[in-house]
């Protein structure tokens, strides 16, 4: 049934994977799919540049001078999303109906043997004051060489009646796995999401979990003992508590070949969790871009996820945003030289630097095919997107486009 709105008007909602699925036909049409993560942006001043606004980004505005653009929510208007929901909405799985918890992404991000009844949170080394209070819940974006050290001794905490995992993730991240009978992710995050309180205690959402929430609270006090005398990273924080997942396929939805290429572990989790069968890890934003010609002729989809966008971001440095909007600019001509018959440039939401944090507001959108109908618009920007002909749009809708514009899906209907 349509969901109708306050003047009774109808509206279509996004088509869901079982639809798509049926609809898909076989083509030989390549998708470029291109995630700058946290890309929307806000101005620092009344009528200013947003990020995205003030890069120099001529390669994107000529793609954008000849395709079409609009905007998005990745789960609804007004909704905050992660990074991990973010991008299941952009691969067309309904964020709300797909729900999984950040530890089951990081886990398949670092390659960890996740069985089906582990359960498994994201963690991260954090900075407390005397009070407790969190000061700095990345502990200054501590080195890797450093966390590997402190997961050292996390890894001598024993807990009764479990197997206790912790594994080194990137930088300030770490992987927490515990494994045995009737255990439940049906636990709260530890972490508070901001600065200037205490970390939280984790609560059992249901009966079932009680156990499973005071395995999490020992680990929580042991892990308090052991990095006490650290300086900066001298307590840890938890999120994102869950369990392995049984989806459908992108695969078998989609009909693609896909690969996907991210420096953070997180990401490639995600493709992991779709079981996308091609998976690179690379370093550097250089050695990203390298990898898609390497996997291009063998494969019908490639997402090329940017990270450095949402991390300055994060950090508040609106000029390193710009930069980073600008190296990826400057590395666009390598990819569109591999002649994409479709190409998308997008966020998995916005994380203005004003803010410092992920937001609500709606992220830029661009998509281009021989086929568009050009919006003739003259750049890739907030504003610009705004008018776009796509308009505003579900995150899940932007799968069914690239298809649409690929060639790869039947007529409906008689």
């Amino acid at each position: 049934m349509p969901v109708r709105n306050s003047s009774a008007e109808p509206r279509m909602t996004s088509p869901n994977l079982e639809f798509l699925q049926a609809l898909r036909t076989d083509a030989r049409t390549k998708i470029l799919f291109l995630v700058l993560d946290g890309l929307g942006g806000l101005p620092l001043r009344e009528r200013g540049p947003t990020e995205l606004e003030a890069a120099s980004t001529p390669n994107l505005d000529a793609l954008a001078r000849s395709g079409v653009l609009g905007i998005h929510d990745p789960v609804g208007p007004g909704i905050t999303p992660g990074s991990g929901v973010g991008h299941l909405a952009l691969f067309g799985y309904d964020p709300i109906r797909y729900r999984i918890g950040r530890g089951v992404l990081e886990a398949l991000g670092v390659d960890f043997a996740l069985g089906a009844g582990d359960v498994a949170a994201r963690g991260n080394f954090c900075s407390v004051d005397a009070a407790g209070a969190v000061v700095d819940r990345r502990a200054g974006r501590l080195s890797s060489e450093r966390a590997r050290a402190l997961v050292e001794r996390l890894r001598a905490i024993e807990l009764p009646g479990v197997q206790l995992f912790v594994e080194p993730v990137k930088e300030h991240r770490f992987l927490l796995v515990l494994r045995g009978p009737d255990l439940s992710a049906e636990v709260t995050d530890t972490d508070p999401g901001r600065e200037g309180v205490p970390a939280l205690e984790p609560q059992p959402r249901t009966p079932e979990a009680r156990a499973t929430a005071e395995l999490v609270r020992a680990f929580v006090s042991a892990a308090r003992a052991r990095l006490g005398g650290e300086r900066d990273a001298n307590m840890v924080v938890l999120r994102g508590f869950d369990q392995l997942p049984a989806w459908p396929s992108f695969g078998s939805v989609y009909g693609l070949r896909a690969a996907a290429i991210a420096a953070y572990p997180m990401y490639r989790g995600v493709a992991r969790v779709l079981g996308m069968p091609t998976i690179v890890p690379a370093a550097t934003l250089d050695e990203e871009f390298d990898a898609v010609p390497q996997v291009w002729a063998d494969h019908d989809f490639v997402f090329l996820h940017v990270k450095d966008t949402d991390r300055a971001g994060e950090d508040g440095d609106f000029q390193a945003k710009v930069n980073a909007i600008e190296d990826v600019d400057a590395r666009l001509p390598r990819l569109l030289d591999l002649k994409p018959d479709v190409v998308v440039v997008t966020g998995d939401h916005s994380t203005p630097a004003r803010l410092r944090q992920h937001s609500w507001h709606a992220v830029p959108l661009l998509l281009w095919s021989s086929n568009c109908r050009p919006d003739e618009l003259v750049e890739f920007s907030e504003r610009a997107c705004v008018r776009g002909s796509l308009g505003r749009l579900p995150a899940t809708d932007i799968m069914p486009l690239a298809l649409g514009h690929a060639g790869r899906l039947a007529r409906y209907g008689a």
